[in-house]
């Protein structure tokens, strides 16, 4: 016969509801008690039926998750694995599940999203991406869904739970770098333009160059897929430049692993040949890509942060507006100074 809450309640002599907010994890509940009761519960085998606490309450527990394109890029591209661990850790403190969105088209993915929705089947999404002109953003909004995304909106800053890096800086701050070892003809290679991550790092990239007086050349900037094919791709592009860029500030490692591979099918090597600063410092299975100077971005971090927001949102009804994760800046073996040294004159 299965143990109750009542009969967990009369063995930690307290009040059942006390057992049923311990449960909830409720911050009412002092922690001395929340150990003292949940000891109980494992030693009677008591296991809460969470359906039915969801169906009295109209809630489900559970958050959707909603990728930027197709599941495929979700198995290839180890950022999502990683930020994928901080949302299970975030959500699993709380007692959330999660539920990834599946689909191979935009519009596939944005059909599971109502059905999700209208469907009662979620109590909250996050959107694993920031991009312009998104119809799922413009979908929960107007229904006053709540939603977090992970990276800032285009639109509607002001009112839209947020979780991000400051990616003006931090690519402000890898083109710096490698201007400050000599580099001047120095590329960006980006994917899609319609992220919002993506234009703020071009920006930064831009910026540290204006301020630095070099000439922003348009032929070294180049957007491919968010792929190592499009890493692939870009490389081919930029190294059919009449005069090439000395250095790469790459937007995702992904890329940059295309990018690296492509490099050696040519013939070139990094650093000797070219430098190479990316972001979300990955660390690739393959033992010589862990050279790469990268922007860590600390994924987990956003992950987990995002999951917290959401929960937030969920039980008060309000979540900070944004919430910035801090990056650092990862040196290793990817770049090379190319500064003239002064000539030793003898007489």
């Amino acid at each position: 016969m299965a143990i109750t809450i009542k009969e967990v309640a009369q063995r930690a002599n307290v009040a059942p509801s006390t057992v049923s907010r311990v449960i909830s994890n409720d911050p009412r509940i002092s922690e001395k008690t929340k150990v003292r009761v949940r000891k109980i519960m494992e030693r009677l085998g008591y296991h809460p039926n969470f359906i039915a606490r969801s169906l009295a309450k109209r809630s489900t527990r559970i958050i959707g998750l909603v990728l930027p394109s197709s599941s495929n890029v979700f198995y290839q591209n180890l950022f999502f694995p990683a930020i994928l661990q901080g949302l299970s850790e975030g959500a699993q403190k709380e007692q959330y599940s999660l539920l990834l969105s599946t689909g191979k088209t935009e519009d596939e993915i944005y059909e599971g999203v109502v059905k999700m929705v209208q469907g009662g089947i979620v109590d909250g999404v996050i959107l694993l991406y920031s991009r312009m002109n998104d119809h799922i953003l413009t979908y929960l909004r107007d229904r006053a869904f709540p939603f977090v995304s992970i990276g800032k909106p285009y639109d509607f800053i002001e009112e839209i739970t947020y979780v991000d890096n400051d990616n003006v800086l931090a690519a402000e701050q890898a083109t710096d770098y490698l201007i400050q070892l000599g580099h001047e003809r120095i590329g960006f290679i980006g994917d899609d333009l319609t992220f919002v991550k993506t234009l703020d790092r071009l920006f930064g990239y831009e910026r540290a160059l204006k301020r630095a007086g070099i000439v922003l050349s348009g032929e070294y900037i180049i957007h491919e897929d968010f792929s190592h094919e499009g890493g692939q791709a870009a490389a081919k592009r930029i190294l059919s430049i009449d005069e090439p860029p000395t250095a790469l500030v790459m937007s995702d490692d992904f890329l940059a692993l295309g990018v690296v591979h492509s490099l050696r099918e040519m013939g070139l090597r990094t650093p000797e040949e070219i430098s190479i600063v990316s972001f979300n410092q990955v660390l690739f299975p393959e033992p010589s890509f862990h050279g790469l100077t990268s922007v860590d971005i600390n994924i987990f971090d956003l992950g987990y942060q995002a999951a917290k927001s959401i929960i937030q949102k969920l039980q008060t009804g309000d979540a900070p507006t944004g919430s910035i994760i801090p990056h650092h800046f990862v040196e290793r073996h990817s770049c090379k100074s190319i500064k003239r040294t002064a000539m030793t004159l003898t007489y």
